[in-house]
């Protein structure tokens, strides 16, 4: 049961209001299902709806079931193929993303989209091209802010230097898998986002079911050794706080980082309840050590090698120790 109302973020350096757990719809299907689960979000105080172009019916289904618009804030991506046997209809060029967004904005019955995501980078596109173009959607109104996803820090850094050097809209939110067995976002991308002020949106919080225990997604006997170990641990903690599996691994992609929301992807709107819990749930410090040591991570280098050397007197001198930052 949810005890409290769902608190709020700012995405990014937008001023713009976002609830601290997304909705995922790339599930839905069913329009009745659909907007059971979409009210029942919005009863518990959220307010962030995420699809992408490439989701099959979702957004035709989003837009058949949303009742109030302007209470959501609604983001969808564009990039993936629309048309496979049509080069142009897939990448980060200014073809694919006008024609993608026309479409996305039919099929939601909307004449702006909150948040439009580049799905993925695309090596093919300057980043020149691609902020000029969602600059200028942006100045047209049909968009009102513009975040990426599956995109290397590097990219992300550029492209916002870009466009704060020529005044064009910058990337507000970048969207990474994130859960207790996939952390490769904390060597660089979090890291950035928090010294950039972007908002983390991370996406499979559960592993793809493996560690919410899901039978009906996972087949045991197919889990890694690691896998094994972390969906152990999950599980035995939920019991200990006498809460689900699922909430537990949505409450830990939240405890590292304020930046950090999980988007949750439901079919049901018990599941939706379920997750919407998580906000409720305190990861304890040992138990937070005891679910990360059932799945060691390394953030390698550069990252480990920097903190080191930041002990070391060899490099920053006696007062290393004596530094406050």
């Amino acid at each position: 049961m949810h005890d409290r109302p769902m608190r709020y973020r700012l995405l990014g350096r937008t001023g713009l209001r976002v609830s601290e757990l997304v909705l995922g719809t790339m599930t839905f299907h069913d329009k009745d299902e659909a907007r059971r689960i979409v009210d029942a979000y919005a009863d518990a105080g959220g307010n962030v709806l995420d699809t992408a172009s490439a989701y099959g019916e979702s957004e035709e289904i989003l837009g058949a079931v949303v009742r109030q618009r302007d209470r959501f804030v609604i983001g969808t991506k564009y990039t993936l193929a629309r048309d496979r046997t049509d080069p142009n209809t897939a990448g980060n060029h200014r073809k694919n993303l006008v024609g993608s967004l026309e479409r996305s904005l039919r099929r939601l019955r909307t004449d702006h989209v909150d948040i439009l995501w580049v799905h993925i980078w695309d090596r093919h596109t300057p980043l020149e091209a691609t902020m000029r173009a969602l600059d200028d959607l942006v100045r047209a109104g049909k968009v009102l802010h513009v975040a990426v996803s599956d995109a290397p820090a590097w990219v992300v850094s550029r492209a916002n230097t870009l466009a704060e050097w020529r005044d064009w809209t910058p990337f507000s939110a970048i969207q990474v898998p994130y859960n207790l067995l996939t952390r490769d976002a904390e060597r660089e991308l979090i890291p950035m986002a928090e010294a950039l002020g972007l908002t983390v949106t991370a996406w499979a919080p559960m592993g793809g079911g493996v560690l919410a225990g899901s039978r009906n997604r996972v087949d045991p006997e197919k889990l890694t050794p690691r896998e094994r170990a972390a969906a152990a641990a999950v599980r035995d903690l939920a019991g200990e706080l006498g809460v689900s599996a699922a909430q537990v691994a949505i409450a830990w992609t939240r405890h590292r980082s304020a930046a950090v929301l999980p988007i949750v992807g439901v079919s049901s709107v018990e599941q939706v309840l379920d997750g919407v819990a998580a906000v409720d749930v305190v990861l304890p410090a040992d138990a937070v050590a005891a679910l990360e040591a059932a799945a060691p991570f390394e953030r390698g280098f550069p990252a480990d090698f920097i903190e080191e050397c930041e002990q070391s007197p060899f490099v920053f001198g006696d007062a290393h120790d004596r530094i406050d930052a």
